[in-house]
């Protein structure tokens, strides 16, 4: 990186950083630090929100998502909208008519304390992981990509979350998020736009789809009915429905940015905001992987995207066979190059043979995978405890060796502004439930309100500590992406299905829902270790063998 790029980095994030310091400084109540005085608009917590979800690892791993595997991810969102609608207008208007804190704060008002605490534990042990993953993530690929030290790019990322979260709670979450995506979204629309311009000199946008769309990049929807199939529409809309009703509605990270509103409006309109954008933003993203596949078709890409892979086998003195398999990848790619201009020139021209060229260009395209695939097993062959997947070194290998330097360091910018805004979100509402559900609610309930700000702020600083030591501790085997909704499945569809009995099946009591829970949590850990099922319908098996389980113990229960 050039100094310019380093310049553009840390005034970035020094200014999010500092902001974010000097506008929340002040706190003097738990409201003001656990809810920002309910004072937030619509525009604030709708970004808050959706910074919340968008980690840097939407931003390194969903383009590689799209680069190696196409659109289909997508289908991952499209419950998001359904479900964002039934928090608005059910779970919200409840949390602000009880004036709660937190979501499991509900649980003890509907069943008993037991119940709270094991829905508080579940959400402590899910997000306090992915909070780790969250800022390991991005450090492992920018330390690898960067020549940068792991260890201090984790500590970078981890102690400016702590500085500012410690210092203003959830409005400096909430109001350092506003930058943090306005940065992001700039920053992945530039990089868009560069992409355009260097495939300009050999096809146009559409002429790009059309080879995209040869090679089977855009296809969106898959409405295939098996069960093993990651993404389908079918999982899609009742698993990721499931997902995101789980996530908005009772994960705290998210439930707490929208109880900052000033009125229930306000946060309503925050969460229509992300109905409305969210899927257009995670389209955008991937089809900008699909692009720089692309792009790949007519520049030249490296056999293997993570560079560190081909020096451990060049250091295993396996140079020959990696050379050779270099040079016949080098081959195969000039072959798939004139087979894409050969097929765009027979689609300008409406000749007869577009699909005898559309054939080749498959055939070599997939001949050169199958060489990308001989160096993973080369790479496995010299060391089998490294990760082969490359697809998270994809965009930020394109980054840092085509984009001009100034928007390599707001790329760069971007990802790091993308770890700190869900950072700080997880470990402020890790402490906030910490607080509020163990440390008030059964070791210290008598304390003054100063006791509880203070304990807030320690505990932001454990939480950050454990998370920066989850970090160190992470090791991925994973698309990163995929790894977190993986992570959130096997909780969120248990913690959901405790909610929904709480809102709607009235006769059931808490002893009867707190051994479903447990029940349901593990069978889901089992079939997640010993079945093939696609883990989006974790969410809803979770979910329903909670409600149902509940009400079956309870009518035992009864006639006992």
């Amino acid at each position: 990186m050039h100094f310019l790029d380093f310049l553009v980095l840390f005034g970035t994030l020094g200014f999010i950083v500092g902001y974010g310091v000097w506008k929340t400084k002040g706190n003097r109540n738990i409201e003001g630090y656990l809810l920002g005085d309910k004072s937030m608009k619509w525009g604030t917590i709708g970004l808050s929100v959706m910074a919340t979800q968008a980690s840097a690892i939407t931003f390194i791993s969903t383009p590689g998502q799209g680069y190696e595997s196409g659109m289909g991810f997508v289908q991952n969102y499209f419950g998001l909208p359904i479900a964002l609608i039934i928090v608005a207008f059910v779970f919200i208007p409840l949390y602000y008519k009880l004036n709660v804190y937190t979501a499991y704060e509900f649980l003890e008002k509907r069943f008993d304390q037991k119940t709270r605490l094991l829905g508080a534990f579940l959400f402590m042990v899910q997000r306090g992981l992915a909070a780790g993953i969250t800022i390991y993530a991005p450090a492992i690929i920018l330390s690898t990509i960067l020549v940068w030290d792991l260890s201090w790019t984790i500590l970078l990322v981890g102690i400016l979350v702590i500085i500012y979260t410690v210092s203003g709670g959830t409005k400096a979450v909430s109001l350092t998020q506003k930058y943090q995506m306005a940065v992001i979204l700039i920053g992945m629309v530039m990089a868009f736009f560069y992409i355009l311009d260097y495939l300009s000199p050999f096809v146009s946008f559409t002429g790009a789809l059309e080879i995209a769309g040869r090679l089977n990049k855009l296809n969106a929807v898959d409405f295939s009915l098996n069960f093993e199939t990651r993404y389908t529409v079918w999982s899609g809309v009742l698993g990721g429905l499931f997902l995101a009703l789980s996530y908005f509605g009772t994960d705290q990270s998210q439930v707490q940015r929208y109880l900052g509103g000033k009125n229930t409006t306000e946060s309503k309109m925050g969460l229509m905001f992300n109905a409305i954008l969210k899927i257009p933003m995670q389209f955008f993203i991937l089809l900008t992987g699909v692009l720089i596949y692309v792009f790949y078709v007519f520049y030249q890409p490296p056999v293997h995207f993570n560079n560190a892979s081909l020096e451990t086998v060049k250091g295993a003195g396996k140079t020959i066979e990696l050379n050779q398999i270099k040079s016949d990848h080098d081959d195969l790619i000039e072959k798939r190059k004139q087979s894409a201009l050969d097929y765009r020139d027979a689609l300008k021209k409406g000749d007869g043979n577009i699909q005898q060229v559309g054939d080749e260009l498959i055939e070599n395209a997939a001949a050169v995978d199958s060489k990308r695939d001989e160096m993973k097993t080369l790479i496995s062959s010299v060391d089998g405890a490294i990760k082969t997947k490359d697809s998270d070194y994809v965009f930020l290998t394109f980054i840092l060796n085509y984009l001009p330097h100034g928007l390599i360091g707001l790329l760069i910018a971007v990802i790091f502004s993308a770890a700190m805004s869900s950072t700080s979100s997880e470990i402020n509402a890790l402490a906030s439930t910490t607080v509020v559900d163990f440390y008030k609610n059964i070791i210290n309930t008598k304390a003054s309100d100063k006791n509880y700000l203070n304990a807030s702020k320690w505990l932001t600083v454990l939480w950050g500590g454990l998370a920066i030591a989850f970090a160190f501790m992470a090791h991925l085997s994973e698309n990163l992406i995929e790894m977190v909704n993986i992570l959130g499945s096997i909780f969120y569809g248990n913690i959901l299905g405790i909610f929904l009995v709480a809102f709607f099946v009235k006769h059931v009591k808490g002893n009867a829902v707190f051994i479903a829970a447990i029940v349901s949590q593990i069978t889901i850990f089992l079939l997640f270790l010993f079945t093939d099922i696609g883990y989006l319908w974790f969410n809803v098996i979770g979910c329903v063998m909670t409600i149902l389980l509940s009400m079956l113990l309870q009518s035992m229960l009864k006639k006992q």
